[in-house]
């Protein structure tokens, strides 16, 4: 039988339930995968296998009495180190947790073991998610599976570069400012990035007395090695907050769009005030281009009305709300100050929706340049970036991310090409409010349509 580490999920669990692959012999080849490359990219900073071992013993036993667990049933799977995992200790990359081993799940991790996935490792990120590089002081550096010069981006760094290697099934990412985008594009794998509200956050490990509250703007998305993967994922995932559900029920509408032919797409591939790489935006263009090519009427000049520099601006002051960061003083913002961003934030959502009345879907950057070499020295907001031969603000790799997630909209992160140096380059479809499956759908299409995900040389040898 050929590898099958770096099948698509959906893939892998067909086979598993045909009788075909066995959730223990998966298992192996992917601990098999993580050993081979713990040292070149240093994705998985926790295992428990010995516990996943029997579960996937357990698994086997079921499928040859002809049951089984769910859609996602003898699956292995990681889930990123800030999500609490009951049982497997959970950091959040910060030294203040590192012996820390919830004793529950957060919902979304119950939701994915109910159908059927085996928990049986945890992957690296930045110090309480809080970097577009994913490096802390207990786990060292991630690197890109495509070039170890280069980060694998953050915060899901290591899930969407063990992703890529065929090291899990699938993962679960957090994304607040980008953290399942950035490194999907980086990784060239596909990650989703819900709308807000859609899948419950609590278990959310930033801080030290962290997950038991939501934060603005923050959410759970998986990433995977293709669109159906992402929408399995979703309808296992969507559900209220547990506290809701006695009343509340969520039932996401499916995608408005059967067909590429006739698809109506805006396409807002640069702007002024978030200039992206030549090289980078020369391939998001051959993307929409291939799009076009398929039967998708491509539009290059529609943007919403919104006064981008502002629009993009507030979205990342409304993200620097909702973060909290280990010990960090209080950053001085009242509540006053909130509602009035939260305010401006509904007129900006209010002209998407306008926007939205014309096209189908939006493709846009996922942020200005393709994964860039390792950077650790300095803080946040004293490093910098060349794009273009121009040195730019590191915080400014913000701004394309902030302007989908502070409007609560849904964006596949989509692999549609490779620079010539072969970094990989993702592109952003982005959909009306919960209109998830819309962008999830487009993104199959945009995917296949451009080459979708490849496996790193690194995971082919």
């Amino acid at each position: 039988m050929p590898d099958p580490t770096c099948w698509s999920a959906t893939e892998q669990a067909a086979a598993i339930a045909a009788g075909r692959l066995g959730s223990e012999q998966l298992l192996e080849l992917q601990l098999a995968r993580i050993a081979q490359l713990a040292a070149s990219v240093n994705a998985v900073c926790t295992l428990d296998a010995d516990l996943a071992r029997r579960r996937c013993r357990e698994a086997d036993a079921a499928t040859a009495r002809g049951q089984s667990w769910g859609p996602l049933h003898g699956l292995p799977i990681t889930i990123k180190d800030a999500i609490a995992t009951a049982g497997i200790r959970s950091t959040g990359g910060a030294e203040a947790l590192a012996t820390h081993v919830p004793q529950h799940d957060a919902p979304a991790v119950a939701a994915l073991k109910a159908a059927g996935a085996i928990v049986f490792g945890k992957t690296n990120l930045p110090e309480w998610s809080g970097d577009w590089q994913s490096f802390n002081p207990m786990f060292g550096t991630t690197n890109n599976p495509w070039d170890t010069t280069r980060t694998c981006g953050g915060s899901s760094g290591g899930a969407a570069a063990a992703v890529a290697c065929g090291m899990t099934s699938f993962e679960l990412g957090t994304d607040i400012g980008g953290s399942v985008r950035v490194p999907s594009a980086f990784c060239g794998v596909y990650g989703h990035k819900p709308s807000f509200g859609v899948i419950p956050t609590l278990g959310y490990l930033d801080a030290p007395d962290g997950g038991g509250t939501e934060s603005d703007v923050n959410v759970f998305g998986p990433i995977a090695r293709s669109a159906a993967d992402l929408e399995l994922l979703l309808q296992v995932l969507a559900a209220p907050a547990p506290d809701r559900a006695l009343a509340w029920q969520l039932h996401l509408p499916p995608p408005t769009v059967s067909s590429v032919r006739g698809l109506r797409v805006a396409a807002w591939l640069d702007d002024p005030s978030l200039e992206v790489d030549t090289e980078l935006g020369g391939v998001l263009r051959a993307a929409a281009d291939a799009l076009a090519v398929t039967g998708a009427q491509v539009r290059h000049d529609a943007r919403p009305a919104l006064d981008v520099p502002a629009a993009w601006r507030l979205g990342v002051q409304l993200i620097g709300a909702a973060v909290s960061v280990g010990d960090e003083v209080d950053r001085g913002l009242s509540h006053r100050d909130w509602l009035r961003l939260h305010r401006e934030r509904a007129r900006l959502r209010d002209a998407w929706a306008e926007f939205f009345r014309e096209f189908d879907v939006l493709l846009c950057p996922v942020t200005l340049t393709p994964a860039f070499a390792h950077m650790q020295d300095g803080a946040w907001d004293t490093r910098t970036i060349v794009v273009n031969g121009r040195e730019r603000r590191y915080p400014e790799l913000e701004g394309w991310p902030a302007l989908i997630g502070a409007a609560y909209l849904p964006a596949t992160a989509t692999p549609v090409g490779r620079t010539a140096a072969g970094l990989p380059v993702g592109i952003q479809v982005v959909a009306p409010y919960l209109h998830d499956l819309t962008a999830i759908r487009v993104a199959g299409w945009l995917g296949a349509a451009s080459g979708g995900y490849q496996v790193p040389p690194l995971a082919s040898v």
